[in-house]
């Protein structure tokens, strides 16, 4: 007994070394994280220039548009855009998109090409394409039936720290895969992603999608049309009585022939909930949240072009009509879905719908079932697939029947004796050399073996935010995004349907994702979960629980809960007087430029914004300031440093303001809207493609 009980107390101590040592790896761990942030190895998060001087460097060594078949598919991305192109019927275009692995996050900016009659992928490199982007958006081009136009989009620092959206215009001509930048006249449209666009005889129609603020995501429902032909942004004044869409991203925006059609979309809006409860249920206070709206209206913009005696930048009429809401419309409502025009009708894929769950993240259920939307009837209609119908096979003999089948007949007798006298046969050798005739023609045409891919009855698997495209009356389905617990899977696939016969679905390729890495907060949770295992296992030995892997999957980290439910709308005047954050975040929101250790000044922030954001750090600085010189900074009141560190921060943001100033010339020629830092928005400053909607 007495060695049973040292051998089971040698084990505990081992036991709680092994505990000790992995708690002074991961205690070194977070302290060279510290350092490294400290040392700026993070820099690239907020040095967004830096990162995009290299693409414009290795985008220079480009001389011409060069167009080579690619080996393989396009390297697996999210939010991209996927059009039939409008000069080619056997042409895909597939551009831009990101990647995150969970670690870190690439944009892409290559024009890749699909043939679908060659099955063959072809990369197209270009000195004049846009920059590297994600959740823009481009449509044909209306009476410009062979162009292709792209506005905005965003981009981010490798481990999303900071981010901005664009506010450039390009045009796509798809036969000659030349790239043009267009300088409008006048006002455009602000920075921003998310947005649709669609077409209307010569205009180009863009409508809503969201920016991001240092304080919070702002959704818009501002309506503008480009004149292609007068080069001309238009933004229609529209009467405040008239009724028009809500602000929202990620909708469905199709061609109509009086103007264009909306269904659906996502934004977040203004909601109050209790902050926390007594332990009589009491609530002791509330809070403000912006909470997730799935948008289920629809909404027809009419369109009535001026008159021909007007002067060329006079703006069309517009009007908003809300119509009913679809009948037979999928349920239950769900976000991320794709729709594409076809002859009428918009084809429907995919979509997830989100509940809470708890306070640690949401239960989603994503869908892959195939919807037509009637636009005229205003009703969905499911799409499915059906096995085509078996033909009999008819003997040879009693193929050839009736008149055709005689004349097929004697044209053969008469072929097979002009054989016979040519080899200097008789005509009873007639039939023998027939069949050494059919022979030979046979070995010389072989047909060359068409790729075999393997169709199923099946769609695709659950996704949302896939990309759709209709050639041909064939529907292509590329990629989209999945998550299963705190993992996000970018698909890397193509199919075809036949809207037509919708007799099987085609998979033209497909690849596993290999990419996910994840970030070291995963890796120490997981740490944290094997501790607990092992204090459980003191505890009570032998009674261990197992969670079973068919529960529902939590498929949305914590990182996007935090995100797109717990993101809290600050007030202004409460803002000055919190904290921003910690000295750790702090330090990785300062710019790399900065020299002499104060906060530095953004591009388009002002005074008062460069203020709210640094705001604790000049409160700081003046207490440190005063204690130097004998005084005690309890002596003054709070609104009295508030009043005298804005004055510290205002001429630091004039010393600064040529410098900020050449940069945001350089921006704005880049077509870069305001740069933004998530880190300024706390625990909803951590990044990912399935951070929006």
């Amino acid at each position: 007994m007495a060695k049973d009980k040292k051998s089971k107390g040698d084990s505990k101590k081992a036991k709680l070394a092994e505990k000790k040592q992995k708690q002074e790896k991961k205690a070194q761990k977070k302290e060279k994280a510290k350092a490294s942030k400290v040392e700026g190895s993070d820099a690239e998060d907020v040095d967004l220039d830096a990162v995009l001087a290299e693409y414009r460097k290795a985008q220079e060594e480009f001389v011409k548009v060069t167009e080579v078949v690619s080996e393989v598919p396009p390297k697996p991305r999210a939010s991209s855009t996927f059009i039939a192109s409008p000069s080619n019927s056997n042409q895909l275009l597939l551009f831009g998109g990101e990647t995150w692995n969970g670690a870190l996050a690439n944009f892409f900016n290559d024009l890749n090409i699909y043939y679908t009659d060659r099955d063959e992928w072809h990369c197209v490199t270009s000195p004049n394409a846009p920059l590297p982007r994600s959740g823009h958006a481009w449509c044909r081009g209306g009476n410009q039936k062979d162009s292709i136009f792209l506005f905005g989009g965003e981009f981010s620092s490798p481990k999303q720290g900071t981010f901005y959206h664009y506010n450039d215009f390009w045009r796509l001509e798809p036969s000659t895969r030349e790239w043009t930048r267009i300088d409008t006249k006048g006002k455009s449209p602000p920075a921003r992603s998310g947005h649709r666009m669609t077409y209307y005889k010569n205009y180009i129609i863009l409508f809503g999608g969201f920016q991001d603020t240092s304080n919070q995501t702002k959704y818009m429902n501002d309506l503008w049309l480009y004149d292609t032909q007068n080069f001309f942004w238009h933004t229609p004044t529209l009467p405040p009585a008239q009724l028009k869409p809500d602000a929202r991203s990620s909708f469905t925006f199709l061609p109509h022939e009086q103007g264009a059609i909306l269904f659906g979309g996502y934004s977040r809006v203004k909601a109050t909930i209790s902050a926390n409860k007594s332990a009589k249920g009491a609530s002791q206070g509330q809070r403000n949240i912006l909470k997730p709206m799935v948008h289920e209206d629809c909404f027809y913009l009419r369109i009535t072009q001026p008159p021909t005696d007007s002067a060329p930048n006079t703006p069309p009429n517009v009007r908003w009509e809300r119509r009913k809401k679809p009948a037979n419309s999928p349920s239950p409502p769900r976000v991320g879905v794709t729709m594409t025009y076809h002859k009428g009708r918009g084809i429907f894929f995919g979509g997830v719908h989100d509940v809470e769950h708890s306070e640690e993240g949401i239960d989603s259920e994503f869908f892959n079932q195939l919807y037509a939307w009637n636009i005229e009837r205003n009703r969905f209609f499911p799409l499915t697939l059906r096995k085509p119908r078996v033909q009999k096979k008819v003997p040879v003999s009693e193929q050839r029947v009736g008149r055709r089948g005689r004349a097929q007949a004697n044209e053969e007798e008469l072929l097979k004796q002009l054989a016979a006298l040519q080899a200097g046969s008789s005509l009873e050798d007639a039939d023998a050399m027939d069949i050494e005739i059919k022979a030979e023609k046979e070995t010389e045409e072989p047909e060359k073996p068409a790729r075999e891919m393997p169709v199923t009855m099946e769609l695709p698997h659950p996704r949302f935010n896939a990309q759709l495209a209709v050639q041909d009356d064939v529907l292509y389905i590329y990629g989209g995004t999945y998550e299963a617990k705190d993992r996000e899977y970018t698909f890397d696939d193509l199919y075809a349907i036949d809207l037509g016969k919708m007799d099987g679905c085609k998979q033209i390729f497909k690849r596993e994702d290999d990419t996910w890495v994840g970030s070291d907060d995963e890796e120490d949770d997981e740490d944290d979960e094997d501790e607990d295992d092992e204090d459980d296992e003191e505890d009570d030995e032998g009674d261990i629980e197992i969670p079973d892997e068919s529960e529902v999957l939590v498929s949305q980290s914590k990182r996007k809960k935090k995100q797109v439910d717990e993101v809290s709308i600050p007030d202004t005047a409460s803002t000055v007087d919190s904290s921003i954050g910690d000295e750790e975040s702090e330090a990785d929101t300062v710019a790399t430029t900065v020299d002499d250790g104060l906060p530095h000044p953004r591009p388009f922030e002002s005074r008062r914004d460069f203020f709210v954001r640094t705001s604790n750090e000049w409160q700081e600085i003046l207490m440190t300031s005063l204690r130097w010189k004998g005084i005690q900074p309890e002596s003054l009141t709070v609104k009295e440093i508030k009043s005298k560190a804005f004055e510290l921060s205002e001429e630091k943001w004039w010393d600064c303001r040529e410098e900020i100033t050449a940069l945001e010339d350089e921006q704005e020629a880049a077509g870069i809207g305001e740069v933004v830092s998530l880190a300024d928005k706390g625990e909803s400053g951590v990044g990912g493609p399935g951070r929006r909607r």
